[in-house]
């Protein structure tokens, strides 16, 4: 089974209706078949809380968490051992360190990183990824 780990750019593109969402809600509905996994660090979970929040408001952010929670996206806590990942992928890279959380979970479970977020461009060659845009 194959499997994708979300950015929050991602999910932001189906909340917003953003270039890329169609591409994000095909693999929305091949998760809910069983046909892949979905995985988002709870880092990247708190950023699109964050987002919502500053964007929209308080209310539409507890809204929008609620509505992922109803989704098949499986969130991973941060251990020890992606929290050290995503620490050497910020001081090699120099990506948000937010961002080196879902790099770091991809890497981890050998998953797609699925993005709209341009600055992960500098990890083409080390991992793949799914551009939702």
């Amino acid at each position: 089974m194959s499997r994708f780990a979300l950015d929050c750019s991602a999910l932001m593109t189906v909340y917003e209706n953003r270039p890329g969402a169609t591409k994000v809600a095909t693999l929305l509905q091949q998760a809910s078949d069983g046909r892949t996994k979905l995985l988002m660090s709870v880092i990247n979970w708190g950023e699109l809380h964050y987002s919502m929040w500053r964007t929209q408001d308080p209310g539409v952010a507890r809204q929008v968490l609620d509505e992922i929670s109803q989704l098949p996206i499986a969130l991973v806590p941060a251990d020890l051992d992606q929290t050290r990942l995503a620490s050497e992928l910020k001081a090699q890279h120099h990506l948000p360190y937010v961002d080196c959380f879902a790099a770091s979970l991809a890497l981890q479970r050998h998953a797609t990183l699925v993005t709209s977020d341009s600055d992960f461009s500098v990890l083409r060659k080390k991992l793949p990824i799914l551009w939702a845009r």
